[in-house]
């Protein structure tokens, strides 16, 4: 068997990749496709395919790049890259490496569009509440398009041929280009102070990019800020552009617009005729209702009996006088109450009454007081009488009075015989008087 050199795997697909990356055309290289199998990774890092009618590549962006993105990618979409193709060693596929990324085409109008609708939407430019109502029957119509084309003379032709009695003027602007969207403003400014009773602003249908000039701002917001009702007629039916958000109200094409603002003269008629329908079934229930009416009343007791309502009122009047001789009476005698509470009131607060009051009043206290005081003199004098009993009772000098004497010696009162010794001076206390003696013997 001839000796051969066999390689690995690994050495092929690198040897690959170096060829890749040896290429200065795949080193940087622009692609267009259609995104598919889209798939964020939780890092940032984006894994898609880019593919075409007929073919696909692999792609992968990492976050360092996909964090300049200004949309969000989905499959479907149709976009640019710029990047590099290399090989993937480990799987042995080549893709692509995305440096960047941007919508194809139509794409970045989108995000545009986009953009501005979310901001009108959040500041309140689409509310219902600030749509103005379209007059029923207008007298004039200002039209805001251009003054060539299908457009003018469909809004024209139907005004005048629906409703003839309407006046249609016509404010020649641009509707296409980068000075449409000024112009357009200018002209709804100028209709707005003309006395018309709507404004019809649009133009037939186009690219997306024939009819950017009204998705521009300020075209937006001249008609949120115009004082005349706006029907927005642009000719793009399936899709909506920023002025029919804004406009009062929106129509799909030019002529549907005009069809919109005015009534047809058979609309005007069977209108007319319903009124009539409606006013003569009126008059008719209303001539009924009254004739009904009319009858009870020609049938009524009263008519019948006109003395039977002066007897009424004259009852009812017999119940006024003897309802205010009543209240009146009452009143009187509230007021005299009233008026006799006052004067004792005042008889109580005179200076007099309250002197003899309070002269009274003194009188009684010192009475009063001089029975305390007497009391308590009586009872101060029993009290003493008791005390002096007392003491008479607890004088020894009572004693004296019944025969017995007092011992004393050097002041001191002597109880027993053995206290004192011969000779001893001693004083013997009668009830009355005194003397003076010696001891001669102790027995």
């Amino acid at each position: 068997m001839e000796e051969r050199e066999f390689l690995s795997v690994s050495e092929v697909n690198d040897y690959i990749k170096v060829l890749f990356d040896g290429d200065s055309f795949l080193n940087k290289i622009y692609l267009k496709g259609e995104i598919s199998n889209f798939k964020s990774h939780t890092r940032g890092h984006l894994y898609f395919t880019l593919k075409d009618e007929v073919s696909r590549i692999n792609a992968v962006m990492f976050q360092s790049s996909a964090r300049n993105l200004q949309f969000v990618p989905e499959d479907g979409m149709n976009v640019l890259v710029k990047g590099r193709i290399s090989a993937y060693p480990a799987s042995g596929n080549y893709q692509i490496y995305v440096d960047s990324m941007e919508l194809d085409g139509l794409g970045n109008l989108y995000i545009e569009y986009e953009k501005l609708k979310e901001k009108l939407f959040k500041e309140g430019l689409f509310n219902k509440d600030h749509k103005k109502p379209i007059p029923q029957f207008p007298k004039r119509i200002g039209i805001i398009t251009a003054d060539t084309g299908a457009a003018v003379r469909d809004i024209m032709s139907t005004i005048k041929r629906r409703y003839s009695l309407c006046e249609a003027i016509l404010f020649p602007s641009l509707v296409q280009g980068k000075e449409a969207a000024p112009n357009i403003v200018k002209q709804i400014e100028v209709a707005d102070n003309f006395g018309c009773d709507i404004l019809i602003v649009g133009r037939g249908g186009g690219s997306i990019e024939d009819l950017w000039a009204f998705n521009e701002e300020c075209v937006a917001r001249a008609i949120y800020n115009a004082k005349t009702p706006i029907i927005s007629a642009v000719g793009h039916e399936p899709d909506f552009t920023i002025a029919d958000f804004v406009a009062d109200l929106r129509a799909p094409t030019p002529t549907g617009a005009a069809e919109m603002a005015v009534p047809t003269i058979l609309d005007i008629s069977n209108l007319l005729n319903q009124y009539k329908l409606r006013l003569n079934k009126n008059i008719k229930s209303l001539i009924n209702t009254k004739f009904i009416e009319f009858r009870t009343l020609k049938n009524s007791f009263i008519l019948k009996n006109p003395m039977s309502l002066y007897e009424m009122k004259e009852q009812n009047l017999d119940k006024l006088i003897d309802n205010l001789n009543r209240n009146i009476t009452n009143v009187l005698d509230t007021k005299k109450n009233n008026l006799t509470l006052l004067i004792n009131k005042v008889k109580l607060l005179s200076p007099n009454n309250l002197i003899n009051n309070n002269q009274n009043k003194l009188k009684e206290i010192t009475t009063n007081l001089n029975n305390v005081i007497d009391r308590r003199m009586l009872n101060i004098k029993h009290q003493l009488d008791n005390l002096i009993n007392t003491l008479k009772l607890c004088n020894p000098l009572n004693i004296l009075s019944n025969g017995y004497s007092l011992v004393t010696k050097e002041d001191k009162v002597i109880k027993d015989s053995n206290k004192l010794k011969i000779n001893d001076e001693i004083n013997i206390k009668f009830s009355q008087g005194e003397i003076i003696g010696i001891v001669k013997e102790i027995k």
